[in-house]
């Protein structure tokens, strides 16, 4: 299990992570998603203790990963966005490297080789030279690495990265087996990277964490669904007709794409089918209901839904400071205060 307490990082005046709490729980696929820039790839390398944080706890299995470096690694496997490769090698020689260094015994460390390698499928290629590899096979190679003194927790970031169609399919299919034996952490800011591999999804926007759910709960809405509806009349009339309708919690009129033709977005409560009463009541007042289609939420409404409202708090707190004298003072952030 990874507990993560207060994680910050700052660069200067820049706040890369802020104040992370959350825990990774044991035999799940878990996947850090977020726009370019938002922290991800920060938060993977203070979790694998490549790098220290401004202030803010990493345990990995009861162990801190800055007091007790060795064992807590000892837990880990780590995939960074750029493979730690050497091109001069081939793949066993140097996963046999690999294996030295996290300090394998000889008989342990042959066995495994040849176990990450039937995983990972890169037998075919063992004795060839990296450089001469597609960078998808590279990839495993990366990940075979990873896997390497049997870690109960493996953190790949952007496993897949520059690779075409076919390898990206590859490496899915290899995080998922992963899942089954492994907890494994996934970062991306590709939504179907996530949504395809993982069971749990934490999203980052502006270095804070912002959703720390399921993946299923997260696409299962916010409780609320939205029906897009047209209908032929005046406005003032359809709007009417629809206050007088229980349950719609708001009604949205969007720009006319036709005359004498009303587009509105309704929300009303999940589980409430509100689309019988709407037809009937518009026939009533002689009223077309020319069309009203269900809109569900995806992964993506919601992952832009919450980045942008992460995005636009964090502009706000750019450009105001506390209160001063009843007014907001405007701040260049090119100046020294």
């Amino acid at each position: 299990m990874i507990e993560i307490k207060q994680l910050t990082k700052h660069y200067g005046t820049h706040v890369a992570v802020d104040c992370l709490n959350f825990k990774i729980n044991n035999g799940r696929i878990y996947g850090f998603l977020g726009p370019n820039g938002a922290g991800k790839s920060t938060t993977m390398n203070m979790i694998a203790g490549c790098l220290a944080p401004t202030s803010g706890t990493v345990r990995i299995n009861g162990f801190d990963i800055f007091e007790e470096p060795i064992k807590a690694k000892q837990c880990i496997g780590y995939l960074p966005e750029k493979p730690p490769l050497y091109d001069e090698l081939t793949p066993f020689e140097y996963l046999r490297f690999v294996a030295e260094a996290k300090e394998v015994s000889y008989e342990r460390a042959l066995r495994q080789v040849h176990e990450v390698m039937e995983l990972t499928q890169i037998d075919g290629v063992k004795d060839r030279l990296i450089r001469n590899l597609s960078k998808g096979t590279r990839q495993r190679v990366g990940i075979a690495q990873a896997l390497l003194g049997n870690p109960d927790i493996i953190i790949l970031d952007e496993p897949t990265v520059g690779l075409d169609p076919k390898q990206i399919t590859e490496i899915r299919a290899l995080i998922r087996r992963l899942g089954e034996i492994k907890t494994v952490i996934v970062s991306s800011h590709i939504l179907a990277e996530i949504s395809e591999t993982c069971d749990h999804v934490l999203i980052l926007s502006e270095g804070k964490l912002v959703a720390n759910v399921p993946i299923a709960e997260l696409q299962g809405g916010s409780g609320a669904m939205r029906l897009k509806l047209s209908v032929r009349g005046d406005e003032e009339g359809v709007i009417g007709v629809l206050s007088a309708i229980d349950g719609i919690e708001s009604c949205v009129v969007g720009a006319a794409r036709e005359v004498g033709v009303v587009d509105m977005t309704l929300t009303v409560p999940s589980g409430e089918d509100l689309r019988d009463r709407i037809f009937f009541d518009m026939a009533e007042h002689r009223y077309a209901v020319i069309s009203m289609e269900r809109e569900e939420d995806t992964l993506e409404s919601i992952f832009l839904s919450l980045t942008e409202r992460a995005a636009e708090k964090k502009k706000q707190e750019k450009r105001t400071t506390p209160e001063r004298d009843g007014e907001y003072e405007l701040i260049d952030e090119g100046k020294e205060r």
